[in-house]
């Protein structure tokens, strides 16, 4: 008889990515505060504008993990890398993209021949949504006709590719309770949702709204005892975006 005891963090236990990740972004509190670090259980991916950069932080990183005996794996390691797979996306500077290795799996799924498969492969495809415009409407059923749909776009400041470059592609379906709306609601009603939905990327952020409503400033604001209509009100204040009509 005696005490059996784990050395290290085992599979198949239910809490144990939770306890992990609170372990990981213990340790690393700084480095993620200052913005150059992301942490996801046992992935860490540090990125910076220099090389320099790059170096120093690599260095803080490992200097840190000496003293708690935490060590790396070197075959799994990647160092200066200017794109990465990061979980099922292929990330860079300048792009997310989905990564080819994935959407090749969805290509050459077989075609579902029950609601069961179907649903299954919704599922499947339904990952890689934000990055397919209008992916509720295209897999929506023959009896669906409305659904609301938003693209987030960045002006590309770099040399590269100048221009707009889509960051997300959020769509869905209408709800039946949504169908009583009309279609200025309607309008507010989606844009309230992508606020909602983009609430990460938006906060704080000054921001251009473009929209071929010129009600829906209106209806924005009117003084009004409606309750849907004051709480869509309430939602945009918290936004810094400039609506224009197109």
């Amino acid at each position: 008889m005696g005490i059996y005891e784990y050395t290290r963090m085992p599979f198949g236990i239910k809490n144990a990515p939770a306890h992990f990740q609170r372990m990981m972004d213990t340790i690393f509190q700084e480095e993620i505060l200052e913005s150059w670090m992301v942490v996801y259980i046992d992935d860490i991916i540090i990125y910076s504008e220099t090389w320099e950069d790059h170096v120093h932080y690599i260095d803080r990183v490992l200097s840190k993990c000496i003293p708690i005996n935490q060590k790396f794996s070197l075959k799994k390691c990647n160092f200066g890398q200017q794109e990465l797979l990061a979980p099922e996306h292929k990330v860079s500077g300048l792009s997310l993209a989905m990564d080819q290795n994935k959407v090749a799996a969805v290509v050459q799924k077989p075609v579902p021949k029950s609601i069961k498969e179907m649903q299954s492969f919704l599922g499947f495809a339904s990952y890689y949504r934000n990055h397919i415009k209008s992916f509720a409407h295209i897999t929506s059923n023959a009896a669906f006709s409305q659904g609301l749909g938003e693209a987030l776009h960045q002006i590309q400041i770099v040399d590269v590719e100048p221009g707009e470059g889509v960051i997300f592609y959020i769509s869905r379906q209408l709800k039946d309770s949504d169908a009583k709306y009309g279609a200025t609601q309607t309008e507010c009603l989606c844009l309230v949702w992508a606020l909602e939905k983009l609430h990460y990327y938006l906060e704080g952020a000054v921001f251009e709204v473009y929209k071929d409503c010129t009600a829906l400033k209106s209806l924005l604001r009117m003084k009004t005892t409606n309750r849907h209509t004051l709480r869509w009100k309430i939602a945009t204040q918290e936004y810094r975006g400039n609506m224009t009509i197109i």
